[in-house]
Parts: C-alpha cells; sequence; structure tokens
C-alpha cells in the first residue's frame, strides 16, 4: 500500500492529485505545520531524516522528492497512464518538466519569500528576484500558449509537478500577466480527481 506522508499548504497536495487521477488505493499520514515557525513537525525526521514533505512509503521503500515520487508512482503503478511513451520524444519533455519545477523554477520564487522578510536589507536583491520570477513565468507561458496542458491532450505528471509553481505565484500575487499559467491552474483546479485529493488532504489555501 502507498502511504502518503501529507503535510498540510505544502507540495504534497499534488501527490494526492496524482493518486486520484489514477485511481490507486493508498493512505495518508497527515502531519500539521507548527502554527508559529510554519515549520514541519518533528515526526517527519521518523519517516525520512530530512523531515521533509512529501515522502511517500510503499513496504520497505521510501520515496523523497517531488519529482521522484511522481516518477516512482506512475512507473511502478501508473500501467501507461499520465506519462508519454519512454521511446517518445514526448518523453524527453516530460522529464525535463520533472526537473524544471523544482531545479530552476521554484528558486527565484522561494527567495522571494524569504528575502521579503528580511525587510530592508533584502532590498538589493528584489531586483534579480524579481527579474528571475518574470523570466521562468514567462518560459512556462509561451509553454502552454494554445494548450491545454504541458504535453499532450490531457494532464500527466509533468502537469503534476509543475503545478506548484502557479499555485505560489498567484499566492504572490503574480499570475496577473501570464493568463495562459492562471487558467492552467484554473483548470486543475477544476477536475474532480483534484477536489477529491483536496478533501482528502484537507487545509490548502495555495493558489486560492
Amino acid at each position: 500500500m502507498l502511504v502518503v506522508h501529507h503535510l498540510n499548504e505544502s507540495r504534497s497536495q499534488r501527490i494526492l492529485w496524482l493518486l486520484e487521477e489514477l485511481g490507486l488505493p493508498y493512505e495518508i499520514k497527515s502531519y500539521a505545520r507548527d502554527a508559529t515557525t510554519r515549520l514541519a513537525p518533528p515526526e517527519l525526521k521518523a519517516v525520512h531524516p530530512l523531515g521533509k514533505s512529501p515522502v511517500v512509503t510503499e513496504g520497505d521503500a521510501v520515496v523523497i522528492e517531488s519529482g521522484a515520487i511522481i516518477d516512482y508512482i506512475i512507473r511502478r503503478h501508473g500501467a501507461g497512464r499520465m506519462a508519454p511513451d519512454p521511446a517518445s520524444t514526448a518523453y524527453d519533455l516530460y522529464q525535463q518538466w520533472l526537473h524544471y519545477a523544482e531545479g530552476s523554477a521554484m528558486l527565484p520564487l522561494m527567495l522571494n519569500m524569504y528575502v521579503a522578510r528580511l525587510g530592508e536589507g533584502g532590498a538589493p536583491l528584489h531586483p534579480r528576484i524579481q527579474s528571475e520570477i518574470a523570466n521562468h513565468l514567462g518560459y512556462v507561458e509561451q509553454s502552454l500558449a494554445g494548450r491545454d496542458w504541458l504535453i499532450g491532450d490531457a494532464p500527466t505528471g509533468a502537469d503534476v509537478q509543475m503545478s506548484f509553481i502557479p499555485e505560489v505565484a498567484k499566492a504572490m500575487g503574480k499570475l496577473q500577466d501570464f493568463p495562459a499559467m492562471a487558467a492552467w491552474i484554473e483548470r486543475i483546479h477544476a477536475r474532480p480527481a483534484w477536489k477529491r485529493g483536496l478533501e482528502k488532504g484537507g487545509e490548502y489555501l495555495m493558489g486560492r
């Protein structure tokens, strides 16, 4: 049985969406952020030393990192669904999106969040951070132009992995200039599988 170690208001919500899209049986073990620090509780360190979410366990397997988790679930349990044919060129693009989300796109968004806490001390960094945010959001916007999903005619693991980017950008008030991304995340949030995952996952205000 797949077990999702799920932290409220976190990237693990997209893993629940994936599992609901695939119709797989799974169990949720829920963890709550500290109300003051917003950090994950120490109990997650008992699952993996980093103490981060998402983590998925299955028997003796412990899988961390959203991209690796999405790949693991689809490769082992997807039965060919939600990923292109591994022999296709579309699969190469799919793999790029799985790595790009956290490897590049999330970095300026995270920097924006942390540097904002520095007040005036962080002011010299703001222009570069805002420039990088615009650069990455512009790239995703261009990639979505004229299409509903990143690859093909239906959502894949690439959409699952990338979905956190527009959610964070929207929460920061940065989607108004990126209509394709805004429409894309609304399509995601309208899917029955997303709604089922949201109901099971609990509190999640990101992107709303």
